[in-house]
């Protein structure tokens, strides 16, 4: 595609450095389509129509959305909450500081629900954020509105973030690639109770993860490389059902890796005890949360509410029980390079039939990515496909600060057949 709103990032900055592009050609389509086509899809819920790219940098020319869990000075920043309807953020996060002195045009912010506690983009401020596959269906969360933007080419990458899947489950979602990267390399000035979260980037290239993580880090990108000849543990069966579709896609990942010359071993898979963890942790992650439970939206009052009650104790031997139950993943990894898994273990369904959030039907959808989140190491959701019409994904899984490793397997995989990026129809 020549229309720089569907560019990579990497063609982009090299067609800018080159001369053959304008730095304020991506962002100029991009800022032009939102105002054409985000009343289709809710993705962004503030728009900087004055944004401007840098001519240099990592990131020249390159046209950034952030979601509204992050500080961008100037903007916005409701983290989908009535409480901070009327908030504006003074400071820039740390990582969208990086992007914007690398030369991105940070586009505006993208929805998430309240708190981003949803697998979901629903909240009480802004319309629900739709799948740019299919109207009426969710694009995941709860960077929902972040995985919309980047399908819909309404920006070029996003930033999100990710405690019990929130990059991963949307990518997946909406058929875009995203990263949540080693815990710890990508800079937060939020505090994390629990100690789960991680920022990390959504493209609609592998390539474009690996830029965007050097920016966020603040390191230099990491040149591409052939992954070499890998041993690949696999998840073929869980307690927990899982669809048909799902499970296809992560068949084709199987044959594509065995393709490229890498082995592959079945390991266990037990998401539940990680899911129970996360049941109690979660509500104990937003207990701080300032002022009265009922000043938010029903389901976040009530999420806070719960944390609220717990005791110490309660939450101490909660957060212990699911980092003792994700223990598995790293001796899968001790013995093998990467895992593979579907991403999810539903494919993408219409917004009044996404489960609860913590119920029984959530413990399904999230049973691949939860148990990543506790052991710490990264994860990428890599398109694999269709299920009745609609994206899936497949996960790959490394070991701790193996990012790049991981990314170098991720882009070899998502330039087999079938798998990586494609334009929803009618984006055009």
């Amino acid at each position: 595609m020549d229309d720089p709103a569907w560019l990579t990032a990497g063609e982009i900055i090299r067609r800018v450095r080159s001369g053959e592009l304008d730095a304020q050609a991506a962002p100029r389509r991009h800022l032009d389509r939102i105002a054409r086509l985000n009343g289709r899809t809710g993705a962004f819920v503030h728009v900087d129509g004055a944004a401007t790219a840098a001519a240099t940098g990592t990131l020249a020319g390159v046209g950034l959305a952030v979601k509204d869990t992050q500080p961008v000075a100037g903007m916005p920043w409701t983290f989908g909450s009535r409480k901070w309807r009327d908030r504006i953020a003074e400071v820039d996060a740390v990582p969208v500081a990086r992007a914007r002195a690398c030369g991105a045009a940070i586009l505006g912010k993208t929805n998430t629900p309240e708190l981003a506690a949803s697998v979901s983009t629903v909240n009480e401020l802004f319309p629900p954020t739709q799948n740019p596959w299919r109207e009426g269906v969710t694009p995941g969360g709860s960077s929902g509105g972040s995985a919309a933007a980047v399908a819909a080419g309404l920006c070029t990458i996003a930033f999100g973030d990710d405690m019990g899947g929130s990059i991963r489950i949307p990518s997946s979602c909406c058929g875009v690639v995203g990263l949540r990267p080693s815990r710890g390399v990508v800079p937060t000035e939020l505090p994390d109770p629990v100690g789960l979260s991680c920022r990390g980037p959504l493209a609609r290239s592998v390539g474009d993860l690996r830029l965007a993580l050097a920016v966020m880090t603040g390191g230099t990108p990491a040149a591409a490389a052939g992954p070499g000849t890998l041993r690949v543990a696999v998840v073929r069966s869980s307690p927990v059902p899982v669809h048909p579709g799902c499970e296809e896609a992560r068949e084709r990942a199987e044959r594509a890796l065995v393709a490229a010359g890498h082995t592959v071993h079945a390991i266990p898979w037990d998401p539940m005890p990680v899911a129970r963890s996360y049941q109690a942790v979660r509500p104990a992650s937003v207990a701080i949360m300032p002022d009265d439970p009922q000043d938010y939206g029903e389901a976040a009052g009530r999420l806070i509410a719960a944390g609220r009650r717990l005791s110490a104790r309660e939450y101490l031997e909660a957060l212990r029980a699911g980092l003792d139950a994700a223990r598995p993943v790293h001796r899968a990894l001790a013995d093998h390079d990467a895992i593979l898994t579907p991403t999810l273990g539903l494919p993408p369904m219409r917004i009044p039939d996404v489960p609860s959030f913590l119920g029984d039907a959530w413990c399904a959808y999230t049973q691949f990515v939860l148990p990543v989140s506790f052991a710490g190491v990264p994860a990428v959701s890599v398109p694999a496909g269709m299920a009745d019409g609609l994206p899936v994904g497949v996960q790959l899984v490394g070991r701790t600060l193996g990012d790049s490793r991981l990314l170098d397997l991720a882009e070899q995989l998502e330039r087999a057949d079938g798998f990586g990026f494609r334009a929803p129809p009618g984006w055009d």
